[in-house]
């Protein structure tokens, strides 16, 4: 079984007001491997209080989704005797109220671009490759979001 960290930190600073919610979302992330992201709240959430240029958590949930299903579609491709030369998505997520007062990513579709060296195969065949990736994908398999792929 394996273990996955990672450290959130985030601090008041001086002349915010923490009681009438105006201080800034901005926090760092620290990943096991020494990378340390700068994080914040969305600005579709919390507006001017969200560090714009930081990743927010929506973000990274779209990210984690896009990313886990090609690594997962690399290994499936390669299994299935196809040479993959590179890989580009452009996944997109939707907020939507799941309840009164309740958000959630409800949706997030992928929109893999893919370039093949020898074989390049078929409509039919691609998208039995992406449901395998997505079986197979952990994080996938860990949400209940829907998750599309828009090949």
């Amino acid at each position: 079984m394996a273990s996955y960290s990672a450290d959130v930190s985030w601090r008041l600073a001086e002349g915010e007001d923490f009681a009438l919610g105006r201080y800034s979302r901005g926090h760092t992330i620290a990943f096991d491997g020494g990378i340390t992201l700068p994080g914040s709240a969305s600005p579709h959430v919390v507006g001017k209080w969200a560090v714009a240029e930081a990743v927010d958590p929506e973000e990274m949930l779209v990210a984690a989704l896009s990313g886990c299903h090609m690594l997962s579609f690399l290994h499936v491709a390669r299994l299935a005797g196809l040479h993959v030369v590179a890989y580009r998505d452009h996944a997109e997520g939707t907020m939507a109220e799941i309840a009164p007062g309740r958000q959630a990513v409800t949706r997030v579709v992928l929109n893999p671009r893919i370039v093949w060296s020898g074989e390049t195969p078929d409509a039919e065949r691609l998208a039995r490759l992406h449901h395998a990736a997505h079986e197979a994908c952990f994080i996938a398999n860990s949400v209940t979001t829907e998750v599309v792929v828009a090949a």
